[in-house]
């Protein structure tokens, strides 16, 4: 008996049709990237501290590939490790204060460090620090008992430590000194390029998201209301969509962020209230083209409601086009938080945004460290560019008439 392949759904065929676009699916493939990179965040950024704000102001602008020696001086603070999903979203604070040297020597109980300062190698900045304040958090205070080179003190969380002076050279020497390397460099106050841009791309992808839902809820609603009803409602629908549209985008979004503040969840609320029309108009005319063929009609007949025949039988027929507005409005969000944070109105330092980070550096790109305005602005190109590219292949893969034509 001859088995009968069972027709392809039309998901099918459009998922074909995109995938044989290669340029949009490399497209997807650097979104996914990107999308992963921002997820893991803190677990892969050389700096997990919070918002990667671990400064060393004498390594400022240093070159990429730079590798650095330091002396980590324990914190006289009670930090605790926090836990996993907690240091994916918000970092795991510093134990350490970072000291850089060029180098250092033991004596007796002390550790004595030339500190780096980023001038001539004839500049000596020479400090010494206690070996058991250096490994250890003290409370403020604590005398350490020392007898025969055994030292006996409390810590912090009032547990009492004796060690000897040759193991606590030892614990120094190999938990202590540690050397670091600056992969894409520093940035003006000294921090990690590296971690900052790594995190600069969970701001755009998490503002382009909730700027494009925030987008989608709006535009849908009114369009497919103008789009469904007519008459004075979409008369109405149409003349606040034109007279949004008419407005410049990026006056309209600091406009708002004057009203509503300067901040994180201010921005991507500014953003997803001025892209909305995109959307509405593309959902009007498509609702206006088909509501009234049959399959709506006949929903009509059996009794429907129209929230029912709007949201059950004519969005999932138009959700194609919907997915090409939003592609085209994530790229569009993201080079509008960049914009906003390069103008000051976006997401506020320390926390890092690839636009914030161009104003930082944009002056440098003459004098020698073009790379700190260069290297955000190659993300935003990248990522921005990513996502037309998908909205092209997605344009390309629900054309119906490029299906016919093939």
């Amino acid at each position: 008996m001859s088995s009968v392949n069972s027709p392809e759904t039309p998901w099918q065929r459009t998922k074909k049709r995109f995938l044989r676009n290669k340029l949009s699916v490399f497209g997807l493939a650097i979104i996914l990237i990107f999308i992963l990179v921002s997820l893991l965040g803190y677990l892969i950024m050389p700096d997990d501290t919070p918002m990667a704000n671990r400064m060393a102001v004498q390594l400022s602008t240093k070159h990429p590939g730079t590798s650095v020696q330091f002396l980590a001086i324990r914190k006289n603070q009670q930090i605790d490790t926090v836990g996993f999903f907690t240091k994916i979203f918000y970092g795991q604070p510093d134990f350490f204060d970072f000291v850089p040297i060029n180098s250092y020597q033991f004596k007796v109980d002390s550790i004595v460090v030339d500190e780096y300062t980023g001038g001539s190698d004839d500049e000596k900045l020479m400090h010494s620090f206690s070996l058991v304040d250096v490994a250890f958090p003290l409370s403020e205070g604590e005398k350490i008992a020392v007898n025969d080179s055994m030292y006996t003190f409390k810590d912090i969380y009032g547990q009492t430590e004796s060690v000897t002076l040759t193991d606590l050279q030892k614990k120094v020497a190999a938990e202590n000194i540690i050397t670091r390397k600056y992969w894409l460099g520093t940035d003006l106050y000294g921090r990690d390029m590296l971690s900052r841009l790594i995190l600069g791309s969970r701001v755009s992808l998490s503002v382009g998201f909730m700027s494009v839902l925030i987008s989608l809820i709006i535009g849908i609603a009114l369009g497919a209301l103008a789009g469904y009803y007519g008459g004075w409602i979409d008369q109405f629908i149409s003349w606040l969509i034109n007279v949004v549209w008419s407005l410049p985008s990026l006056l309209i979004v600091i406009a708002i962020s004057f009203a509503l503040g300067k901040g994180f969840f201010q921005v991507f609320v500014a953003i997803g209230l001025t892209t909305w029309v995109d959307v509405a108009r593309m959902v009007r005319g498509q609702i206006m083209g088909i509501r009234e063929v049959e399959y709506v009609e006949a929903g009509r007949a059996m009794g429907f409601t129209d929230a029912r025949i709007i949201v059950r039988h004519i969005l999932p027929n138009i959700s194609g086009p919907i997915l090409v507005v939003a592609s085209a409005n994530f790229a569009s969000a993201i080079l509008l938080e960049a914009g906003l944070s390069f103008l000051g109105f976006g997401v506020q330092p320390p926390f890092p945004s690839w636009g914030g980070m161009i104003k930082e550096h944009y002056g440098y790109i003459i004098i020698g460290a073009a790379y700190l305005a260069i290297l955000p602005g190659l993300a935003i190109m990248m990522m921005v560019y990513a996502f037309n590219l998908v909205s092209v292949g997605l344009t390309d893969a629900f054309n119906v008439k490029g299906q016919t034509s093939s």
